[in-house]
């Protein structure tokens, strides 16, 4: 069972009244140095976070709760020809584990064009709701990424790490039997660059330390988790940590979770950063097409190998 240290991952203030989200300043980039030092030593952080309204989270979840209680047909019709991009039903795998995506759920025509999928005469209140507060969550995303540039050197050379849409993936837990400790999810890292994550306060997601130690996070009201991906472990040529988790259910409550990840746009080739590639630290990974790895990933072969080595499988440099 993972370890409930609250504290055993960085916990990093983003509070609206601190200077420190000042850009240029001294605060601003001792900032940037603590989430970089948590990308590269962890592969994630807590985020506190005051720049959403609790008022819109609250709403947000229980917009999502019906999407689930909807027929099976329904649900199926959010298809994606993008392994893992649709409705993903229980399995023997992760019997407790259901969700949809939606791609690039930040803009409005593509959130309705799902909303209608589902509820054949639309559903504005549903619709407003979740786009506004993925339009929050990236906003929280394009302000680490810019303090990962900066902490790295980058940012007056580059807007953006590597040019992503955003997509959201809407998850539901079942409780556990008899409320036991039960696998929610198995262990992965993220195929993607990058996922901000929140919860309607049920705790169950554990991250793999370093040496190899599960934690169990506890999130606040205010706090949500930014993950580090397997692109942005290629991006920065292997400084940062492409964070292992999962998700472990217990207690007599069903869970609820949005994660908001960073997908890169049609034919990106994800390549190290020029800049991060030097004597100490040579490249690990060729250039590879993002879509041919993703396909990879969730083919039989690729299904096979630890998925934090998926990667270096498909796109490693021998050496």
């Amino acid at each position: 069972m993972g370890s409930d240290s609250h504290n055993q991952i960085p916990v990093i203030d983003f509070s609206t009244s601190s200077t420190e989200l000042d850009r240029g300043t001294e605060e601003w980039y001792s900032l940037c140095k603590r989430v970089r030092e948590a990308c590269e030593n962890y592969g994630c952080f807590e985020i506190v976070y005051d720049k959403i309204p609790l008022q819109l989270k609250a709403e947000t979840f229980s917009m999502i709760r019906p999407l689930f209680n909807l027929p099976v047909e329904t649900k199926k019709k959010n298809v994606n020809p993008k392994p893992f991009h649709g409705y993903y039903e229980k399995t023997p795998i992760a019997p407790l584990y259901e969700s949809f995506g939606i791609d690039d759920s930040s803009n409005y025509e593509s959130f309705r064009s799902f909303t209608e999928l589902m509820w054949p005469n639309g559903h504005d209140q549903f619709c407003n709701t979740v786009v506004t507060m993925v339009k929050k969550l990236d906003e929280l995303k394009e302000m680490i990424e810019m303090m990962i540039l900066d902490s790295y050197g980058l940012g007056e050379k580059l807007n953006s790490i590597i040019e992503c849409k955003t997509h959201l993936r809407v998850t539901k837990y079942d409780a556990s039997p008899s409320g036991e400790y039960a696998n929610g999810l198995p262990p992965h890292t993220d195929k993607l660059v990058s996922t901000i994550l929140c919860d309607d306060q049920v705790s169950a997601l554990e991250v793999e330390t370093k040496d190899g130690q599960w934690v169990k996070c506890s999130l606040s009201p205010t706090s949500y988790v930014f993950i580090v991906g397997d692109l942005l472990m290629a991006w920065s040529n292997g400084r940062m940590h492409s964070l292992k988790h999962r998700a472990m259910m217990s207690g007599e409550k069903d869970r609820y979770s949005l994660g908001a990840f960073s997908s890169p746009v049609e034919g990106t080739i994800i390549k190290a950063e020029k800049e991060l590639v030097d004597k100490e630290h040579p490249r690990i990974l060729k250039d590879f097409d993002f879509k041919d790895f993703s396909r990879f990933a969730f083919t039989k072969e690729g299904s096979a190998i630890d998925s934090e080595m998926q990667v270096f499988a498909y796109a490693g440099i021998s050496t």
